[in-house]
């Protein structure tokens, strides 16, 4: 029984962390924003796609590092988390950040789903997190901030309405 539930755990927790259900997916969100929208921040919104995207590329590297390398050092809080500029220096900049992002969900989801991964046990080098708290933290923030990109998508015009 034990080992249904936690396999179970894991299947649910990689769900949550690849979006949809309630939740928009990644691909979904950033996909076919207009290059000269992605550096523009609609009127009363202090965020472009461009920051929110790589807010969450390191927000989500920051706690994948911290979940699985006791020698990581965080960014400082707030400023090491966001972009510097409102825009992407390059086309190729916004690329590498999506392809960056990717690969750290995917390295997240790697974590939980290998059985050799105690999700319950605390990381030895933190203050009490989890493996299954640092997972849903990823989730929760990448699902925030994804609402906010659809929100900043439609007040600049670039949200497909169905």
């Amino acid at each position: 029984m034990k080992n249904d539930q936690d396999s179970s755990l894991r299947r649910h927790l990689i769900e949550l962390l690849k979006g949809g259900s309630a939740h928009a997916r990644f691909e979904e969100v950033i996909g076919g924003i207009p290059a000269k929208l992605r550096g523009q921040k609609p009127s009363g919104l202090p965020h472009s796609p461009w920051m929110l995207l790589e807010h969450m590329r390191i927000g989500q590297w920051d706690i994948l590092e911290f979940s699985r390398k006791r020698k990581h050092v965080s960014p400082d809080w707030p400023k090491g988390f966001w972009p510097r500029t409102e825009a992407p220096p390059s086309a190729s900049a916004w690329n590498a950040s999506i392809k960056k992002f990717r690969q750290d969900l995917k390295a997240m989801q790697d974590l939980v789903a290998n059985p050799k991964t105690d999700l319950h046990m605390r990381i030895p080098w933190g203050d009490g997190q989890t493996v299954l708290r640092e997972a849903l933290l990823v989730a929760d923030h990448n699902a925030y901030h994804l609402a906010q990109l659809v929100d900043v998508r439609r007040l600049l015009g670039a949200w497909p309405e169905k």
